[in-house]
């Protein structure tokens, strides 16, 4: 008998090391193993862990020179922390019968019918219901064709913000195309090509044509200086009030799906 055991004591519960894979760690926690992505840099001073909401992730930022053996340790004294993060996101919601998602802002329920296959149709609600997503066709498709009605009724949205904020700024735009991004919700290149985020088609419409007017600005200033914030301004006053909304719920947006 271990001298523990006679001392009625249970000997420390002992986590495994973190494994390198490659350029990445993973490391084993109370919901299983988690990966973790390594990322070196030579403008980090000090090693940092990061769990992003939107791509559901840790990423561990290392100077360039730190040794493999230095972010093993430091990972494993932060499990804790790691599991504490990991713990507070909100589970996904599938696209699925009964679920909840939001369009334009407003909850609508998904109902499978059978029938008219692929068609997908927003039904009003009735004696104060919420409004219903109705999806024909085989159910193991359902997912798929709601997705593409989000998408589709995103570049509907987006093509017709995108235009009226180009003509009020006096400015011509290129393709405009959309993504699934987690770190950005839009972004226009030099010749003048916008990218969104089709999830924004989630979000209340005044933040889905704040981002088409924040994006638009950009054909006037490629940067966010004083004068680039001006002409935000004049075509879309109250953009404090989306950014607000952004910053306090926009990684709820990719919980759907």
């Amino acid at each position: 008998m271990s001298l523990l055991r006679a001392l009625g004591l249970r000997a420390p519960v002992r986590r495994p090391e973190p494994r390198a894979l490659g350029d990445a760690l993973t490391v084993a926690t109370r919901m299983g193993e988690v990966a973790i992505a390594v990322r070196r840099t030579a403008r980090a001073r000090r090693m940092t862990l990061r769990v992003r909401a939107a791509a559901r992730d840790v990423t561990l930022t290392l100077p360039a020179r730190t040794p493999i053996a230095a972010a093993r340790d430091f990972v494993e004294r932060h499990v804790d922390w790691i599991e504490q993060r990991l713990a507070r996101l909100p589970d996904r919601i599938p696209f699925a019968d009964g679920e909840m998602v939001p369009i334009r802002g407003v909850g609508h329920r998904i109902a499978l019918r059978e029938g008219a296959r692929g068609l997908v149709r927003i039904e009003p609600g009735l004696r104060g219901e919420p409004p219903t997503l109705a999806v024909h066709g085989h159910p193991p498709h359902a997912a798929r064709r709601v997705a593409d009605f989000l998408k589709r009724e995103a570049r509907k949205d987006l093509l017709a913000a995108t235009s009226r904020h180009a003509s009020a700024l006096g400015v011509t735009v290129g393709r405009v195309t959309l993504k699934d991004t987690t770190t950005r919700w839009g972004s226009c290149s030099s010749s003048g090509d916008l990218a969104f985020s089709w999830r924004l088609i989630l979000a209340p419409a005044h933040v889905l044509d704040y981002l088409a007017a924040h994006e638009v600005a950009h054909r006037r200033e490629m940067n966010h200086g004083p004068r680039y914030w001006a002409h935000v301004a004049a075509i879309y006053p109250d953009y404090e009030r989306a950014e607000a909304w952004l910053k306090a719920h926009g990684a709820t947006l990719h919980r759907y799906g």
